[in-house]
Parts: structure tokens; C-alpha cells; sequence
């Protein structure tokens, strides 16, 4: 079928904007609601879980619920993702328990799963002449989405820091009664999956296939060396800057709304100059150095505490990741014939999302060992707490001494 109507549009594009909300709206205030549920040393961990348990929910749901659409119809599939939605925002937002906070992190996850199944309805309901237009807003909304969650959960926190879950299960609700009133189906009967194969539900199909380009191999690995960091930084960062900097709800929103808009800005304006005068590889290379800049800026405010050189390590940081994903994807594009495409993006696509569930769990877990020693809170810091608990390893003594050294030279 292909009868793109305003109701079956209007509430596509709206469910891609949920769907990128729902994944970073939680950044700027989860290291407040952990609080009172964990201790300080072990927070940093806790928060990393929890991204990593969405992103691991996703990643295992997305096969299953585009392959129960194609069996059963989009509607009820997309309909039971935007209720699952709403319930894990609840959940989350009136959790009295740590347990609760993963409960509904989990149900969120896999909720957000549905994104296979709205790529598959708006190709049910699009011309193919207009599929990559439509992909484009799919694309866009989804950046518009992630973009905004910081900057909800920043602005509604000033209301209570479980307000951005009650605000965000109200637009999926809404959605949902949108979609079920006034939503068409898209799939006929007969068009329908007749048998279910349980090969199609598993999702580390495309990982086998991941290496069997040789030429590739260095890309996959130069991209799995960029894209764990990545992952571990966005788990943390919140915690870093509460830590570090003592910035609150609304600051940590505004500093993802500006990664957000600085993505935005390369692609429209920077990207398409770097294309003229670099090959792909260069410009994976400048990418890849800009990252290592703002890593190391980044470092340098933990033992200085300026959020000064920390702003300026994000801004690096966010210009080199900006300008990765066009090169990449495109020499990928380029190494392999017509054939290879599908199997090499859905490999490549594999491999990112292994990373944000990865990357999440190594950042958590180097935050707690090293991190508590980055941040000047002295003498009632997890640092401290560590000298005074447990005798400290080699590592924890030399960043304990050298942060000593950095604010007596600054006094």
C-alpha cells in the first residue's frame, strides 16, 4: 500500500521524534534520582548500567518487532511500543527502588525497538521515488529528538526531577490515542508474513559477517576504537560535570543541546567543504585526531576543575564526531558491490550498537576505579571514601598525589 495520508504521516514522524527523546531524555537528571538508591562510589556504575541496559533492550528488540509487523500488521506492533513507552517513562519517574529504575529502563528499551518497524511502515506507505526523502525526515527527526531530550530533562527538571518521565509518558500516550483513533494500517492481510522464521528474530546475524570484507578490517576496527569511547562518554558525562563542576539539571541539558546543534551545524555547513578539498580517509583521520583533542581537553578539566577547558574538549570532541559517520559510511559504500550493501550496513549498524551497549559498561566501570580521584570535592569525595574503606591501588595513590599537587600549586 501506498497511500501516504496526513494521520499516517503526522504520527510516523512523531514516533521517530519519541523514539530519539526517549533515548537521552533521562541524561541530565538520572545522577539526581540515584542518588538517595546508591552510594556515591558505585553511582557512576549504576548510570552506566542503565544506558546500556536501553541500548541493549534495543538492540535485541528491533529484529523481533520488525519481523512481528510484517507477521501481524505495523499498527498493533507500533501501538504496543508506544504503550511500553509511556509505562517505562512511569515507571522510571515514580521508581522508589533501584530495581524499579531498571524495570523501567528495560520496558523503555525494548520499546524503542520499534524504530525497524516504523522504517518498514513508511516504506508500506511511500512511493519508492519519495522513500529517501521520507528517510531524510526519519533521519533528521531523529537528531531533533535526541537533541531536545537534554534540553526537556534540563527544563522540566526545575519542576522536579521526575517530571521530564511524567512529560515524556503524557506525548507517548498521546500518541498512542492519536494512532489508534485516526492511525491506517499499512500492511493488507494478504501482504502479510504467512510463517514466522526464528532465524529473522536474532540480532547478532549481521556481527557474523562483520569481518569477512578483509579490506574493511582496519575501518571496522578504527571505528570500534572510536565508537566505545564514545559510548562510555555518554554515560558519564552527566556524572562528570556534577562531579567536577557541581552543574545541575538544566546546565547538563544545555551542554547536550549545544553537542546537538554543533552535530547539526558541521553537517550543513563544515561537511560538505571538507568533501570538496579531502578524500574520505583524511577526513576519517581529522576526525579521529579532533576526538583524541577533545578527550585530552576534557582530562585536563577533571584536574583543574575549569569548566572552561572541559567546554572546549566537548566542542573538539563533538566536531570530530560530527564529521566521522559521511566518510565512513561512505567508504564503506564504496569497498563492497551492489549486492554487499544491505549485509555491510547492517553490519556496520550491528557494531554501533554493540558499542552503546559496551562502551557505556567500560566508561562506568573506569569512572568508579579512577574518576573519583579526578574531582576536587576534598576531602569528602568517593576519593577519600576509597582511602578511608579499602586500601587503594598504585593507580588511585598517583591521581590522588598529582590532583594534591595541581590545587596547592593553584592555592
Amino acid at each position: 500500500m501506498h497511500t501516504l495520508n496526513k494521520h499516517a504521516l503526522s504520527f510516523g514522524l512523531f514516533s521517530v521524534f519519541l523514539t530519539g527523546l526517549g533515548f537521552t531524555i533521562i541524561n541530565p537528571v538520572v545522577p539526581f534520582l540515584l542518588e538517595p538508591y546508591t552510594s556515591s562510589q558505585n553511582q557512576p556504575l549504576v548510570i552506566s548500567f542503565l544506558t546500556s541496559i536501553y541500548a541493549l533492550c534495543t538492540f535485541l528488540a528491533a529484529p523481533a518487532l520488525g519481523t512481528l509487523s510484517d507477521r501481524y500488521g505495523r499498527k498493533p506492533i507500533l501501538l504496543f511500543c508506544l504503550l511500553g513507552s509511556a509505562l517505562g517513562y512511569l515507571i522510571f519517574g515514580m521508581a522508589g527502588a533501584l530495581w524499579l529504575f531498571f524495570l523501567g529502563r528495560i520496558i523503555d528499551g525494548i520499546s524503542g525497538g520499534n524504530i525497524a518497524t516504523l522504517f518498514a511502515y513508511f516504506s508500506d506507505i511511500t512511493p519508492a521515488a519519495s522513500r529517501t526523502k521520507i528517510f531524510g525526515w526519519i533521519s533528521a527527526l531523529v537528531g531533533v529528538g535526541t537533541l531536545l531530550g537534554p534540553t526537556f530533562g534540563g527544563l522540566l527538571a526545575h519542576y522536579g526531577n521526575r517530571v521530564p518521565f511524567y512529560f515524556a509518558a503524557v506525548l507517548s500516550l498521546f500518541n498512542l490515542l492519536y494512532g489508534l483513533f485516526f492511525m491506517p494500517e499499512s500492511l493488507s492481510p494478504k501482504e502479510r508474513l504467512i510463517k514466522l522464521d526464528p532465524h529473522q528474530l536474532y540480532p547478532f546475524a549481521p556481527l557474523k559477517n562483520l569481518f569477512e570484507i578483509k579490506q574493511l578490517n582496519r575501518l571496522f576496527l578504527a571505528a570500534l576504537l572510536l565508537w566505545l569511547p564514545n559510548g562510555a562518554l555518554q554515560a558519564i558525562v552527566a556524572q562528570f560535570s556534577l562531579d567536577n563542576f557541581s552543574w545541575q539539571p538544566v546546565q547538563i541539558g544545555l551542554l547536550f543541546s549545544i553537542m546537538g546543534l554543533q552535530d547539526i551545524f558541521s553537517q550543513a555547513l563544515i561537511m560538505p567543504f571538507l568533501l570538496k578539498k579531502l578524500t574520505d580517509q583524511s577526513i576519517i583521520k581529522c576526525a579521529i585526531v579532533a576526538e583524541l583533542f577533545g578527550y585530552i581537553f576534557m582530562a585536563v578539566s577533571a584536574f583543574t576543575l575549569h569548566p572552561f577547558y572541559f567546554v572546549i574538549g566537548i566542542f573538539i570532541y563533538g566536531f570530530g564526531d560530527s564529521i566521522f559517520a559521511p566518510p565512513f559510511n561512505g567508504t564503506l559504500s564504496k569497498s563492497v558491490t551492489e549486492h554487499q550493501q544491505g549485509q555491510i550496513q547492517g553490519s556496520s549498524q550491528a557494531l554501533q550498537a554493540l558499542t552503546r551497549i559496551l562502551g557505556p559498561i567500560i566508561g562506568g566501570q573506569l569512572y568508579v576505579l579512577f574518576g573519583s580521584c579526578l574531582h576536587g570535592s576534598y576531602p569528602v569525595n568517593r576519593c577519600s571514601d576509597n582511602f578511608q574503606n579499602k586500601k587503594p591501588s598504585k593507580m588511585t595513590v598517583f591521581f590522588y598525589v598529582f590532583r594534591r599537587l595541581i590545587i596547592c600549586g593553584k592555592r
